[in-house]
């Protein structure tokens, strides 16, 4: 049955539900329906209740891209009603009575696009009540309901959005309202996935995002953005044509090209912050925001206005990656005080996650901080970056990171939060690497006061400190390893730790005004009494512990690297031959084993095996694991088939990336690689598009479950991966470790015993060679012992893992725990995780080589 398209005022709505066949929560929804028919075609309030009928009618997943393309049109025609309802109410009588027809026109769109809105809540209402009625059994009816709304939509934008379209953005265009024109950079930023590929993309909508963001801030701030007129009218311009074009001309090759390049002219001219003019607007309208009345961030604040702030500082945090990323060009140490300044932006973002802790002058600190890091970031031009920053540039940076430091300790002093920058409640991970920080930042405070004849005695008193932090940093450097066996050399340690704390607290201080003179006398007493117990390890407990280490060479540590373990090769050639004999059939070859076992490992060496790249015409892999999709398997299948970069099919949908694979497989003998299976719905939405050739295609796949493979076909039978000997256990741990050398005698019996502890898992033999690699040979019973005090199979992957992360430098720990940030299997850019560890303070430098060049050290070990 289908629900006759009635004018409004003649349409009948259906009775409620009978209770027989409906639930408590469809009597919520058709009641909610019904309150909110009447009062929303008279207010925009329609738009808000279409969404919401649209996340209620069709929850989760069904008709997914119907339902996205129905959200984001009544989005877009939201955005149209109230700028045509702003411009309406703007008109003077004057204007009025010279347009009068005009007027008459736009007061009509208004009516119409609520009315083609709530027509189509009425329709979803209705069909909603019937397929209840049908028992849930004919998705169709509301498939047919949410076809007709999109066919209503795109007609009436065909008619009445395109007669007015233009003169609206054209001629109606006003800075006054700003929210509006927030709303329509969101939608143009919405529609540019139609025009270009997702990293052109992206680089675009975080531009877009930054204007939109920007406006919303200095307006929170009580600026008008009259300097920001002509950015904004440009992009008014740009989203009236690309409305138009999107909706009336996107199958028009020759308009698309010609709105391509005017989006384009759009981001690099009129809206760049690297354009001289659009740097300037936005420094006006920053240091406008930092004259209004000090307390209004703390108003803000107070009235829920924070995730304004949030959202133009994380817009910061894109334009300096974007930076880093497209300016190959920079010198080093522009790049390193950048990544600094990026730093800071991380700092804001973590003060702003914890402001309702903040007093009244903090938050005033904090708005004008933001303030602060918009107008150095938009002071960058091309040539300084090119070139070198001016020294102002650095003093300013330079102030900017020491206030966000100094609230940050005054955060975690006075309010018991988390803070990097108090002793009290955060541990570093990564401590030499801090106290490395700390005293570049005592070098840039010393040359600052250099120029001050006003400063003589601090400055005195911190080249003092700084001297005498670098040889204490030294010590440390000598017994960063010993102390872990050593008791008196850790409680030196946390206290020169604590110290530097206490230092880089009170320094921070004096930058803001603080009279700390006594408190800095007292830091060099404590650092001349750790000079002297730094001597005396220096001289005989240094000595007497690197007595009893002798570290295993360094050229093993390497050794790690190597992926072959013992024992594959039979095993591959048996897979081999599965694959590549029995049944011309569609056929599918399972490998299955605990976690651990090298699952992965096997169906590699068989993927790049030279016999099974000569049989296979076509060969793909695809990461399954416990969270995918249909589009992501497919993007991977057909990624890894043709080595190309993703972009090209993240842009496909599922039924395009569907016939791709299809034409790709066609009449080609293929072997697909499933790997980490959980479940048999992966294959579910694969299978059915595959073609069979009858040529020997194959599918390969690993998983832990046993029994997953009679899901796949009743009958099978999987490989089961086993677990190593002893033997084996041990061969392979020498090879990790010595490599064609062989162990030394003195070490086989403790080396035999730690490979049998290994209980045959091969990860755990190589995680074990890790340790054993970087530690001294007298540790080897330790690790023995660890190793033998796990009992249960379930922890025991876990449990090495954490013996292997203990071992870990001090500095590589926070590096790999980093990684937890990322999915599973996602795929990491080396650039940007290289510039995430340095703004995060994890990457210490090192002599003779760039911030970046050390981090991309600590990536390759």
């Amino acid at each position: 049955m289908q629900v006759p398209d009635l004018p409004m005022k003649k349409r009948k709505i259906m009775d409620i539900p009978s209770s027989s066949n409906t639930s408590s929560s469809d009597f919520a929804l058709y009641d909610y329906l019904q309150s909110h028919c009447i009062s929303s075609s008279t207010s925009a309030s329609c738009f808000d209740l279409a969404l919401d009928c649209l996340a209620r009618v069709f929850p989760g997943c069904f008709a997914f891209r119907e339902v996205e393309y129905l959200k984001n049109k009544v989005r877009l025609l939201k955005t149209f009603f109230l700028y045509v309802k702003m411009c309406r109410r703007r008109r003077n009588h004057e204007a009025l009575l010279e347009h009068d027809q005009e007027h008459k026109d736009n007061t009509i769109s208004c009516f119409r696009i609520q009315d083609v809105v709530i027509r189509m809540v009425h329709d979803l209402q209705s069909a909603y009540l019937l397929y209840k009625h049908s028992g849930e059994s004919d998705f169709d009816i509301l498939i047919s309901a949410a076809t007709r709304s999109r066919e209503n939509i795109i007609f009436f934008l065909e008619t009445d959005v395109k007669k007015s379209c233009s003169t609206i953005f054209f001629d109606c265009y006003s800075w006054a309202d700003p929210r509006l024109v927030m709303d329509l950079i969101v939608s143009l930023s919405q529609t540019l996935e139609d025009f270009f590929s997702k990293e052109p993309t992206d680089i675009i909508r975080h531009k877009l995002m930054l204007l939109r963001n920007l406006i919303g801030f200095v307006t929170m701030r009580g600026v008008e953005c009259k300097q920001l007129t002509d950015p904004l009218s440009q992009v008014a311009i740009v989203a009236a044509r690309l409305f138009s074009v999107c909706q009336l001309d996107r199958y028009d090759k020759q308009v698309v090209n010609r709105m391509k390049s005017e989006i384009s002219q759009l981001i690099h001219e009129k809206i760049n912050p690297l354009d001289t003019q659009v740097r300037e607007a936005y420094i006006d309208v920053l240091t406008a925001s930092k004259k209004q009345s000090r307390s209004s961030c703390a108003l803000a604040l107070e009235e829920n206005e924070c995730p304004v702030v949030v959202q133009f500082v994380e817009s910061l945090h894109h334009y300096l990656m974007d930076l880093l990323g497209y300016h190959a060009s920079f010198q080093v140490p522009v790049k390193d005080h950048i990544l600094k300044l990026h730093q800071g932006i991380r700092y804001l973002s973590t003060l702003l996650k914890q402001e309702e802790k903040l007093d009244d002058e903090m938050k005033d600190l904090l708005g004008l901080a933001v303030c602060d890091a918009g107008i150095l970031i938009f002071s960058l031009s091309v040539n300084e970056i090119k070139e070198g920053l001016p020294r102002e540039t650095y003093l300013r940076l330079f102030h900017l990171h020491k206030v966000l430091k100094y609230m940050m300790a005054d955060l975690a002093h006075n309010y018991l939060v988390t803070s990097p920058y108090s002793s009290f409640s955060y541990r570093r991970s990564n401590e030499l690497g801090c106290m490395d920080f700390f005293l570049e930042d005592l070098q840039e405070l010393a040359r600052c006061d250099e120029a001050d004849d006003s400063n003589v005695v601090r400055l005195d008193r911190i080249q003092l400190v700084h001297k005498d932090l670098v040889f204490l940093r030294s010590v440390l450097e000598n017994i960063k390893e010993q102390r872990f066996q050593n008791g008196k050399l850790q409680a030196f340690w946390s206290y020169v730790m604590e110290v530097v704390y206490k230092a880089e607290l009170l320094i921070d201080s004096t930058l803001v005004g603080d009279k700390c003179e006594d408190s800095l006398d007292a830091i060099g007493r404590d650092i001349n009494l750790l000079k002297i117990e730094a001597l005396e390890i220096h001289n005989g407990q240094t000595q007497r512990v690197n007595k009893n280490s002798i570290l295993i060479p360094s050229q093993l540590a390497a050794a790690i690297h190597n992926e072959d373990l013992v024992g594959l090769d039979d095993k591959v050639k048996t897979i081999i031959d599965q694959l590549t004999r029995g049944l011309k059939q569609l056929d599918v070859v399972p490998i299955v084993g605990m976690p651990g076992l090298g699952k992965t490992t096997l169906a590699n060496k068989v993927y790049i095996a030279s016999s099974v790249r000569s049989y296979f015409h076509v060969r793909g892999w695809c990461c399954v694991s416990q969270t995918y999709s249909k589009h992501s398997l497919f993007v991977q299948l057909l990624c890894s088939i043709h080595s190309k970069s993703p972009n090209e099919y993240l842009k496909m949908d599922e039924n395009d990336l569907v016939q791709k694979l299809k034409q790709v497989l066609l009449r080609t003998r293929y072997l697909l690689i499933l790997d980490d299976l959980w479940d048999v719905e992966a294959w579910n939405l694969l299978e059915n598009s595959l073609p069979n050739d009858v040529n020997g295609s194959r599918i390969l796949f690993t998983s832990r479950f046993q029994d997953l493979s009679l899901q796949f076909k009743p009958g099978s039978k999987p490989y089961h991966l086993c677990q190593l000997t002893d033997e084996e256990s041990w061969a392979l741990l020498q090879k990790k470790l010595f490599d064609k050398e062989g162990c030394p005698p003195k070490l086989s019996e403790v080396g035999y015993q730690i490979a049998k502890f290994c209980r045959g898992l091969p990860l755990t033999v190589v995680l074990v060679a890790g340790i054993l690699a970087t530690i001294a040979q007298d540790s080897w019973e330790e690790v023995a012992k660890s190793l033998s005090s796990i009992v249960l199979h379930d922890e025991y992957c876990m449990k090495t893992l954490e013996l292997s992360y203990s071992h870990l430098p001090d500095y590589l720990k926070p590096c790999l725990l980093y990684f937890a940030a990322f999915q599973e299997d996602e795929v990491i850019d080396v650039r940007r995780l290289l510039w995430l560890w340095i703004s995060e303070g994890f990457v210490q430098q090192t002599e003779g080589k760039s911030l970046e060049e050390a981090a991309y050290n600590y990536l390759m070990g």
